[in-house]
């Protein structure tokens, strides 16, 4: 084949781990989603930021399943949510990892145990296997030995986070979703998080779904930004990009004082 010849082929499609279309959300008489659409493409960190009431948990929560849509379409990993069988939920559970925004720990089970439990419920491995897997994923994330057998209550806030982010990785998956991941963090707590969030990014291949209203976050770990506004996806694109909108919305979060903070220390 000739240069001139590779040069005329079509570039590959990039693959798309997520797909939305024309998702519609209500509660009730209330409409949250109308005609959503939204993708996100393997390697992708995307960030999902919206005002009050726009619905971005009750999107996530559409994505993995946790609400049945009121209509429209939802494909995951290639599977789609309105056809799937068991077997297809278990694959998706064994190649996500998701971190609810207050951690959702097991209150009774000690740190080590809370990042074992994905192992112990979808894995045959043996008891010594598991608990090595789970002090992996403990350091990971930058935990020390002694607080594998501290229970969620003797953690701080942004142990916890850590604790969570650790479980959510537990079956290395592919496709990772965060939940406000910086939420109730002190600045410095959340600047670490955010570190960690890329560095584990780079380093595993991973793809993230992130809902966050952190500009910090936005700035510095994102590679692009959905924004959902008048019940849809206005405009899905880097951060750059989007402080150039006319949205007024989008306009106000990105280029008001907190926007212009948030891009000074980027």
């Amino acid at each position: 084949m000739t240069a001139a010849h590779r040069k005329s082929l079509p570039a590959a499609q990039p693959e798309r781990l997520i797909e939305v279309r024309g998702l519609l959300s209500q509660f009730g008489d209330r409409t949250i989603h109308e005609g959503l659409d939204l993708d996100l493409e393997r390697g992708e960190v995307l960030g999902v930021v919206g005002g009050s009431g726009t619905g971005k948990t009750v999107l996530l929560n559409s994505i993995i399943g946790l609400k049945e849509p009121e209509g429209g379409a939802i494909s995951i990993l290639g599977y789609d949510r309105a056809t799937m069988t068991t077997a297809d939920e278990a694959d998706i559970e064994r190649r996500t990892g998701i971190l609810f925004q207050q951690g959702a720990l097991f209150s009774s089970l000690s740190v080590i145990d809370n990042v074992a439990s994905p192992l112990v419920e979808h894995t045959g491995l043996s008891v010594d296997v598991i608990r090595e897997l789970a002090e992996m994923k403990i350091a990971m994330v930058g935990l020390k030995p002694e607080a594998h057998h501290l229970k969620p209550a003797e953690l701080s806030g942004g142990m916890r986070k850590r604790v969570g982010l650790a479980r959510a990785l537990a079956l290395d998956p592919e496709l990772l979703f965060l939940d406000e991941p910086t939420a109730g963090l002190d600045p410095i707590a959340a600047a670490a998080f955010d570190d960690l969030i890329r560095q584990l990014s780079n380093d595993l291949g991973l793809t993230v779904f992130m809902i966050t209203h952190d500009l910090d976050s936005l700035y510095a770990i994102t590679d692009k930004v959905a924004v959902v506004a008048d019940k849809r996806i206005v405009a899905k694109a880097p951060v750059q990009e989007l402080e150039q909108s006319d949205h007024p919305w989008i306009r106000e979060y990105f280029l008001g004082p907190r926007g212009r903070a948030g891009k000074k220390t980027a």
